[in-house]
């Protein structure tokens, strides 16, 4: 076993696009995103409930307005400034990086069980598990390694064929005559002692 922690899908997805992660492990460090949180779940719902503001579109258009008043309040210039983004790589998917990965199992009969739904896999192939893809347009991609399988949701279950049940015959028990080699042989103490024939004892 490796001592590596397992990944959140954000982690997963920021390695495989070359972005080193530093976790803010201090108060100090996390002082000012705890603060912004504090704000969108105190101060905003406050706003947002004396506005009677009740739908998502609703909510969406007042952030526009609200935004841009906290950040000309509580924002604080950078010591350098700068575009540090980098240009995507060639031959990167962002779909197929920023999404939610999720290993399942590839039944006997190439089936997938995924969020209490079936999938049958159109090819057959040599594996015990897959990974399911669940994208941010609200797509599902399967795959296997760097394979994309092709799949479809089986909506309703196989209905089970009503067989009579055949019973089994039944066979009658086998008792061995008094002659049979097993008779000769004593059991226990002299377990392998052989005995004289019986009909020497007659």
């Amino acid at each position: 076993m490796n001592d590596e922690e397992p990944l959140s899908d954000f982690e997963r997805a920021l390695r495989e696009l070359g972005v080193e992660v530093r976790h803010a492990n201090s108060p100090q460090a996390k002082g000012r995103i705890e603060r912004l949180f504090g704000t969108f779940q105190d101060r905003l719902v406050k706003e947002m409930r004396l506005r009677g503001i009740r739908t998502l579109e609703e909510g969406n258009a007042f952030l526009e307005e609200y935004l841009p008043i906290y950040n000309r309040r509580f924002s604080v210039s950078p010591i350098e400034r700068g575009d540090l983004h980098r240009p995507l790589g060639r031959g990167l998917d962002l779909g197929a990086i920023l999404c939610k990965k999720t290993q399942r199992a590839l039944r006997n009969d190439f089936t997938v069980a995924h969020n209490g739904r079936l999938y049958q896999v159109g090819e057959a192939i040599q594996a015990s598990k897959v990974m399911v893809q669940d994208r941010i347009d609200g797509s599902l991609r399967i795959y296997y390694k760097d394979r994309a399988l092709s799949f479809r949701e089986i909506t309703e279950r196989p209905l089970r064929e009503n067989k009579p049940l055949v019973l089994a015959k039944k066979t009658r028990s086998y008792t061995p005559p008094t002659s049979h080699p097993w008779r000769r042989f004593k059991f226990g103490k002299h377990r392998y002692e052989r005995v004289r024939p019986i009909e020497s004892q007659l």
